[in-house]
Order: structure tokens, then sequence, then C-alpha cells
């Protein structure tokens, strides 16, 4: 299994992809606002989670249960960003997330998710299928604190 360290390079990543900064995503200080950090972490969620085709499970969704974020430098207009998504956890009904978020090759944020498998009705956890685990495996890493 292969391991990340607490502050990667982007190319460490199993999972990369990335995001257009729009001018609409900055402030008066003329960098992007950090409440556009969580969009992007949710552009390398959604890769991971349902651009093939959704992994979770009929009549349930994923929802964060927690989100820790490290905001490591500002990112600014106009560019890119790029989001590097692992997976350090694969539970019953949940999964650990470790993301970082680049631009021009410099980390501007870690961020470290848990995400359950929810029922539709019940609005509980319920369990992730061996098939889910399974594919979530090609993305597991060993986080090095």
């Amino acid at each position: 299994m292969m391991v990340l360290q607490m502050r990667p390079k982007y190319e460490d990543f199993p999972l990369k992809t990335f995001d257009k900064i729009r001018y609409a995503d900055t402030d008066r200080q003329g960098h992007v606002n950090n409440a556009l950090f969580s969009t992007f972490l949710e552009t390398g969620r959604t890769e991971l989670l349902y651009a093939k085709e959704p992994l979770h499970a009929e009549k349930a969704s994923f929802v964060i249960a927690s989100l820790k974020l490290d905001l490591l430098s500002e990112i600014r207009w106009p560019g890119t960003v790029e989001i590097g998504s692992a997976i350090t956890r694969i539970g019953n009904s949940s999964l650990s997330l470790f993301q970082g978020i680049y631009q021009n090759g410099e980390i501007a944020a870690v961020a470290e998710t848990v995400i359950v498998q929810m029922d539709d009705d019940t609005r509980k956890s319920t369990p992730l299928s061996s098939e889910t685990k399974g594919r979530l495996k090609e993305y597991l890493v060993e986080l090095e604190k």
C-alpha cells in the first residue's frame, strides 16, 4: 500500500483532477475565498464517488459526517487548481478521504473527510457493499502522521 505524507505532492495521489478558478471565486483581497476550498474538495470527491458510476447502494446516498480542512496558502485567479484524492480507511458503512488542493504545483490546503453511506428512507447509516469496498481499495493509501 502506498504511503502519503501529510503534505504530499499532487503526483503522489492515486486520483487526480482539476477545477477552473472563476473571477467570481475571488474576494476583495484578490484571492480565492476560503469557502471555495470546500467546493474544490467536492470536485475531487465526486470524481471518486460518482464519475464512473455511483458507488453508493441503490436508495442510499453519501453524506459528509466530518470535514477537517487546513488552509496552507492562498489561491489566486486566473488559473486552475489541482485536487488529489485518496482513501485512508474503508469501514463498514463509511470511508475516510484525504485530499490536497494545489495551484502551480504548490500545496494550498489539505483535508480529511469522513463520508457515510446513508439509507435514503431511514436516514441511518447502511453498510457498503463488498463490490464498493473492492472498488475503493484502488485508491487506498496509508497516511503518514
